[in-house]
């Protein structure tokens, strides 16, 4: 299994580079999107002028960027779990800090779930009264 380092653009194996409308082709998400997330220091595109150049390293940390987003985790948050993929020992913290998020945002939304089955015997309650009233 390749190993690779988000933040090593001259990965020896690495020759293809991107676009930024490859990129959001490929992720069907606007260059706008990717701009931001460049803006927030999450990629780091290489530039040749006003020409962003991506490459492998960048293409990941999208993927994890908007694989992040899709299960409710906060920009920091991702920035969090992207940012230990180059520290000592990374794979193991970011495998356990990764968990740890898992298990608060399953916790959330276990709450959420909760909470809108109340809301929805509520106003189903509430419906039966007003249809009552006007019997």
């Amino acid at each position: 299994m390749n190993k690779y380092h988000l933040n090593d653009e001259n990965h020896p194996q690495e020759t293809h580079t991107y676009s930024i409308s490859e990129l959001s082709k490929e992720f069907e998400i606007t260059p706008r999107s990717i701009r931001y997330y460049e803006s927030e220091g999450l990629i780091s595109p290489q530039r040749q002028g006003s020409q962003r150049i991506y490459h492998r390293g960048d293409l990941i940390r999208l993927q994890l960027i908007l694989r992040g987003k899709r299960v409710g985790f906060s920009l920091s948050e991702i920035r969090e779990i992207i940012n230990l993929y180059d520290s000592p020992k990374g794979e193991q913290k970011q495998t356990t800090l990764l968990i740890g998020k898992i298990e608060e945002r399953r916790d959330a939304l276990y709450q959420q779930q909760k909470d809108i089955k109340t809301m929805l015997s509520e106003l189903d309650q509430l419906e039966v009264r007003i249809n009552q009233q006007e019997t």
